[in-house]
């Protein structure tokens, strides 16, 4: 059985109810003071760099996505089905936005190969490397993504198919390269200093998208940075 309410427990009731008041405006005033312009927005201090990174469409747009991304993670090629062609025909075959990708090496050697390959590619064939780029992830496996299946071989593979001309001893000595090795060791120090944890992770300039596959809260993001 519940009793009466003493005047002492009234009194606690009431504080304790001004206390998570209090509480939740405090949490509202930080949400706020955390956004941009009232919108619902996590923001780094300042936009990853994509200075030697591959960019898709106008490098000198007002708004720079960049994904950091891994060949070996399914949810990164799912995104490059599903959101990417949304983004390249509403923003940045307009010119009013670019695209950068960031190597993340969340799946171990393999995702080391296909960066590796990819940083080769980007510096001897830079207009192909986007082909390059989408037929990687197009040979992804869809039942067994965690088979072994990023190799030399099949790296070589897909650059033949998509690099005319491509110098495939070349590629193979770059899959071994320091200076590609360097190339990969930049992504990871951004990958660090914007403590990346998931793949694909997407900024919009310095605004970090909490789920990349929310279309809606990317056109937000990108519509708030072309109004400022």
């Amino acid at each position: 059985m519940s009793q009466p309410k003493t005047p002492q427990k009234s009194r606690m009731l009431v504080i304790i109810t001004a206390l998570v008041a209090i509480i939740a405006i405090s949490w509202f005033v930080i949400a706020q003071s955390n956004s941009k312009d009232g919108a619902d927005f996590e923001t780094a201090e300042q936009a990853p760099s994509i200075e030697g990174q591959p960019v898709y469409g106008d490098p000198e747009a007002k708004v720079t996505i960049v994904e950091f991304g891994d060949y070996k993670c399914p949810s990164c090629k799912a995104w490059g089905e599903s959101v990417w062609p949304k983004l390249l025909d509403d923003y940045i075959e307009s010119g009013q936005a670019n695209f950068s990708y960031v190597n993340v090496l969340f799946h171990g050697e393999e995702s080391l190969l296909g960066a590796l390959a990819s940083e080769s590619v980007w510096q001897s064939n830079p207009e192909q490397f986007w082909a390059f780029h989408k037929k990687l992830f197009d040979e992804q496996p869809g039942a067994d993504h965690d088979s072994e299946w990023i190799t030399e071989a099949k790296l070589l593979e897909v650059a033949e198919a998509t690099v005319p001309g491509i110098d495939q001893d070349q590629l193979t000595a770059d899959l071994r390269s320091p200076e590609m090795i360097a190339r990969v060791e930049t992504d990871m120090t951004l990958v660090d200093s914007f403590d990346i944890r998931l793949t694909p992770t997407v900024m919009i300039n310095n605004i970090i998208i909490s789920n990349p596959f929310d279309y809606e809260a990317i056109k937000n993001a990108i519509e708030h940075e072309l109004n400022q």
